[in-house]
């Protein structure tokens, strides 16, 4: 892969055509050897989050065999890439053919689950396999996550016990799942889980085997400051302890945006300025899903190819390439007043659901990856270091300092 110091090095040198995938792979190593050290028990990727070949590289670089799958493409690729990958297949809804073949052909046993229909298809289309583990998801509260996950997936704490009960009957291991929501600001949404899934487990009186925590762990973003990842890690280890569970039970996780959120960066040239907006080649239907409709505070900072910026600082929208109104992201991001056609900005902590998520609607969304050797804005791994401000702030936007680390 490509590789400059700094995406300023790559604007300068290059005067890039397409929107760019600033990647650090270096910082998926230091997540996952994080995750695999201090989480007792296995950690499986979220393969979702991004499935790069490059950050899923990193992660088997650092002893990482578990991968959470979602779908038959992420399935193929895991196992073209790692034959002694180990893949869950969480979906929660699967059709009958992708679990047959991931069953038969790619040798997957661990599949999600959360009602009584997508149990009696796991059982069919493996044939009635006698080494199955089967993962029943619960449905919890979101309400500490700043992306809530709680409507379309989870057995509700009436109809699991006796979900749990008929799963037994079928399962070699079986487990139990939640999801707490996305970028989870509050460790005490996983011993509120795990002590509902508690009172389920006795209502059904069945032994479980595992007990997967999913994700949510936080990444800091500008305006949200998250609680230390060793808080997480020490509340969901107490609570697992009282769980009334097989004394050899399993502890699982399933991290993306916690592995993956600090090591990519998108980088957008400008195409024209107008009305207080910078109308730029990448958007919503390509690397800015959530810029645009989770509407989160992504960092950002300005490249000029032959000079410097001069200007105050002020707040601008955002639109992206496509004809489609709905293609903008209001903002605001903070930028010098001077920003002109031809500049590019930069926009971090894009590593998880960035490249993940782009289409080619419109004929837009196709984007480079080049590695770069600079630090993201934050982490929640390592030391902070502030960054100066560089220039006069305008009474028109609020100086937004960038903290690196």
């Amino acid at each position: 892969m490509l590789t400059f110091h700094t995406p300023l090095d790559l604007v300068r040198e290059r005067l890039p055509e397409l929107p760019v995938a600033c990647v650090r792979p270096e910082r998926v190593s230091i997540a996952a050897t994080w995750f695999r050290g201090n989480f007792p028990g296995e950690v499986l990727y979220a393969v979702k989050a991004n499935p790069s070949p490059w950050a899923l590289d990193a992660m088997y670089a650092t002893g990482l065999r578990w991968f959470d799958v979602a779908s038959e493409e992420e399935i193929k690729l895991v196992a073209s890439r790692y034959p002694d990958a180990k893949m869950a297949f969480m979906h929660p809804v699967k059709s009958r053919k992708a679990i047959e073949r991931s069953y038969f052909e790619h040798g997957v046993r661990v599949f999600s689950l959360d009602c009584e229909a997508e149990l009696e298809k796991i059982v069919a289309a493996t044939q009635r396999a006698d080494d199955l583990t089967l993962v029943v998801r619960l449905a919890v509260n979101n309400a500490d996550a700043m992306y809530a996950l709680s409507n379309k997936f989870g057995a509700s704490a009436e109809n699991a016990p006796a979900l749990l009960r008929k799963a037994r009957g079928f399962a070699d291991n079986l487990g139990v799942s939640f999801h707490v929501g996305s970028q989870c600001m509050n460790p005490s949404a996983y011993r509120d889980a795990i002590e509902l899934a508690s009172q389920i487990i006795r209502e059904a009186g069945v032994i479980l085997d595992v007990v997967d925590v999913g994700g949510g762990f936080p990444s800091a973003y500008p305006g949200m400051t998250p609680p230390d990842l060793e808080l997480y890690v020490k509340v969901i280890k107490e609570a697992f302890e009282e769980m009334p569970v097989a004394m050899n039970a399993q502890l699982w996780c399933e991290p993306g945006r916690a592995l993956v959120a600090e090591s990519s960066s998108i980088l957008a040239r400008v195409e024209l300025v107008k009305d207080g907006a910078l109308h730029i080649n990448d958007g919503s239907y390509g690397n800015l899903f959530d810029a645009a409709h989770c509407k989160w505070p992504f960092p950002v900072k300005a490249h000029r190819p032959d000079g410097e910026f001069e200007g105050e600082l002020q707040g601008f929208k955002l639109y992206g390439p496509t004809c489609d109104s709905m293609d903008t992201m209001e903002g605001p991001f903070v930028l010098p007043t001077d920003i002109r056609e031809g500049d590019y900005i930069e926009i971090g902590m894009l590593g998880a659901y960035g490249v993940a998520m782009q289409t080619r609607f419109n004929g837009f969304g196709e984007t480079e990856t080049v590695g770069v050797r600079d630090l993201p804005w934050t982490s929640m791994y390592g030391p902070l270091v502030v960054e100066k401000p560089a220039r006069r702030v305008s009474r028109k936007a609020p100086r937004r300092l960038k903290v690196m680390r």
